[in-house]
């Protein structure tokens, strides 16, 4: 939530550079069903400073954000198997996290910056 923006750009760098890993994720079904997409409420209006507006990846890249959510309801809170509920989303949203850790632990080359 809200990035730094040396974060932000190495976030939308990479990806400019190769968006086909953050679609997989975020297209999966059962991901995609239970936290939808990132939020695009908070976008620049055409294309960052240093990047194509005409970019394929344009739709990612324009965010300032980049996390997604999962809203439970008070029924879905109190019942029974929550704690098997909220296990599985922490589960779905682990390949998620692992690879947007990834991108902030390492530059463009795949080396490590920590």
């Amino acid at each position: 939530f809200k990035p730094e923006a040396p974060d932000l750009f190495r976030i939308r760098k990479e990806f400019e550079l190769d968006d086909s890993e953050i679609r997989q994720l975020l297209n999966e079904p059962e991901f995609k069903s239970a936290f939808g997409g990132f939020d695009t409420s908070d976008q620049v209006k055409t294309a960052p400073k240093g990047f194509d507006k005409t970019h394929k990846a344009i739709d990612l890249i324009k965010n300032k954000n980049y996390f997604v959510t999962k809203k439970f309801t008070d029924k879905e809170v109190l019942a029974s198997d929550f704690s098997e509920n909220i296990l599985k989303h922490f589960r779905l949203v682990q390949p998620f996290f692992s690879y947007m850790s990834e991108i902030l632990t390492t530059d463009l080359n795949g080396e490590t910056v920590i």
